[in-house]
């Protein structure tokens, strides 16, 4: 059997995130339907609850990263809303590129810079050391 790492999460975060999605479902339904007031409401608290899930996150890299990336993918998607809402998507929606973009740079930093240090530096912790001990014994 392969030697895998598990990887779990609080239930008590668990449940922000499944809150995070309802709420992210119900600001696009509202989007969808046209329903600009309730859309750009459902904005606040699922942008809120995108940044407390990154904060909570925040002492494991590849969930802060991934959640920062999250967060800026929100950023643009309710901008994207807004402007299409009040009709302005044709001239101002190429500007959602800037929070998607920035985005898509924390996976890139994940995942080109950092993930292959740490992977570094699992294998230099699983190198096995010998003792200078050892190494006289085998010399004589």
């Amino acid at each position: 059997m392969m030697n895998s790492k598990m990887y779990s999460i609080p239930d008590r975060f668990r449940k922000i995130e499944n809150l995070h999605i309802l709420l992210w479902l119900l600001k696009d339904l509202c989007w969808a339907m046209l329903w600009r007031p309730l859309g750009i409401a459902m904005l606040i608290p699922t942008l809120t609850v995108a940044i407390v899930i990154t904060w909570q996150t925040r002492h494991l890299k590849s969930e802060l990263f991934h959640n920062l990336a999250v967060a800026f993918w929100i950023c643009a998607n309710g901008y994207w809303m807004i402007i299409e809402f009040w009709g302005y998507d044709e001239e101002l929606r190429i500007y959602t590129a800037i929070p998607f973009g920035i985005g898509l740079l924390f996976i890139a930093i994940y995942y080109l810079v950092i993930l292959p240090k740490e992977k570094a530096r699992e294998q230099l912790a699983s190198v096995p050391i010998t003792t200078l001990e050892k190494n006289k014994d085998a010399l004589h």
